[in-house]
């Protein structure tokens, strides 16, 4: 570091980083005047204050009820999830193509929820079984949606197309049966 010219006043930010060096370098050493036995080794954390280091211990562990809920929604969930592959309506386009792709979110939500709910309760196997599903809804959606906006090889639509009109030329009427009885008597 550079000496500042004489007759100019010193950087009160060059105070500071001196002073926090000073104290970075008693770091770890106990303090002066504390005498520790011999065979112990000093504290290098004396404050009275549990540290937390992000995650917060859970105010109580998972009751017997809260797992088999847990594990009642994991269950449901995947069976959700498996039989959306089951669909028994034609879902190509249209109302019903709107209604399956609600199903396909309601598969993604189920496994969010259960990821939270798995995470809260620290159930590593109910998590990852959760993720699962929540990547199954996402499958579910892009195997629908991809074809839609053009990034798929084939191409398929949003709405369904018109039906297209099956009547041909115009009929003409037919004539009261009366008219045609006087018609053939003539």
């Amino acid at each position: 570091m550079t000496t500042p010219p004489r007759g100019s006043k010193p950087d009160p930010m060059e105070r500071e980083v001196d002073r926090l060096l000073a104290n970075l370098a008693t770091l770890g050493r106990p303090p002066e005047g504390d005498h520790t036995p011999p065979g112990k080794a000093p504290a290098l954390h004396t404050s009275t204050q549990p540290r937390h280091h992000g995650v917060r211990p859970s105010p109580r562990a998972p009751t017997r009820g809260d797992l088999v809920a847990l594990w009642a929604r994991v269950l449901l969930g995947i069976a959700f999830g498996g039989l959306m592959t089951q669909w028994p309506y034609p879902y190509g386009c249209g109302q019903s193509l709107f209604v399956y792709l609600g199903a396909v979110a309601t598969v993604m939500l189920a496994g969010a929820w259960i990821a939270f709910a798995s995470w809260k309760l620290r159930n590593a196997a109910a998590h990852i079984l959760s993720l699962i599903l929540f990547f199954w809804g996402i499958v579910l959606a892009a195997e629908q949606v991809l074809p839609r906006i053009g990034y798929a090889a084939e191409r398929a639509s949003w709405r369904c197309p018109s039906a297209p009109s099956t009547a041909g030329p115009p009929r003409r009427a037919a004539a009261p049966a009366s008219s045609t009885a006087d018609a053939q008597l003539r």
